[in-house]
């Protein structure tokens, strides 16, 4: 018999999960909290299993507990948690990529064993995430008896498990803000500058396609080093400084952007491969 699993919090990462989790057969979905009653129903609509709850305190004892709630909720959620039930040996996780397992010791303190798991990928559309989840890389970490119940549990359902360092869990995190956040206002940064130059947004666009495209490509296919070019890489700074002034003019934020940006790329420059 699958054991319970609990959902304190059923946004979009806690629904997508909890149908993955139900569909597999590797959680039985028992109880789901959320700020109302509404949305708890919905939640349990989605996933197709569970019984709304009205309070922590009325939920029934589980196996597992997912702590699906916003990162500044995780400890008075935890801690609200350990004051309303006996957690000796349970399972207490989150899904916050940039939270550690440590947000979870008042459980722990509580005989709990606690852990992370943060999926890493956009859950904006719960329905496509819980139909695409299967090859998603998990960060993973935490109390060794907590991923033994953890680890096989996603990897029914399709995850890639990746174990990090609690202790540098929020540089783990940036990590995706640098991969994801980032490059957006990178671009967002190119495609202005391509409209201030005559181009229309949706030329911009076009023009910027193939180099984003065909850089990204490059990056993971060579590496970071051997994918750069441009004027920084061929060490034309007399191009960066009339670039660099020329933006500033222009914008003044983005042209703090661009400046911000050469030291970094003058040292990935200097990792760059000689060619022979």
């Amino acid at each position: 018999m699958a054991p319970a699993l609990n959902l304190a919090g059923a946004g979009h990462v806690g629904r997508a999960l909890g149908r993955l989790f139900h569909a597999s057969g590797v959680f039985a979905v028992q109880d789901v909290l959320t700020r109302s009653a509404d949305s708890a129903r919905q939640a349990v609509d989605f996933i197709g299993a569970g019984t709304p709850a009205s309070t922590l305190a009325a939920m029934r004892p589980a196996r597992a507990w997912l702590l699906a709630v916003n990162d500044d909720q995780i400890a008075p959620v935890c801690a609200a948690l350990a004051a309303a039930h006996d957690l000796k040996g349970a399972v207490i996780f989150h899904c916050s990529g940039a939270k550690a397992s440590s947000e979870l010791q008042a459980a722990r303190d509580a005989g709990a064993l606690v852990a992370s798991v943060h999926p890493i990928r956009s859950f904006a559309d719960p329905d496509k995430v819980a139909r695409e989840f299967a090859g998603t890389f998990c960060g993973i970490e935490g109390d060794v008896e907590a991923l033994t119940l953890l680890e096989p549990a996603f990897a029914a359902i399709g995850a890639r498990l990746v174990e990090i360092d609690p202790a540098a869990k929020t540089v783990y995190h940036a990590a995706a803000v640098f991969a994801s956040n980032y490059l957006v206002t990178v671009l967002d940064a190119s495609l202005r500058a391509y409209q201030a130059a005559g181009a229309p947004e949706e030329v911009a666009r076009e023009l910027a396609r193939p180099l984003a495209e065909e850089t990204l490509a490059n990056v993971f296919r060579l590496g970071p080093a051997a994918a750069l070019s441009g004027p920084v890489a061929r060490g034309d700074f007399a191009t960066v400084a009339r670039q660099q002034a020329a933006l500033t003019q222009w914008d003044a934020p983005t042209g703090q952007l661009y400046e911000a940006l050469v030291a970094p790329t003058t040292d990935l420059a200097r990792r760059k491969p000689k060619q022979t």
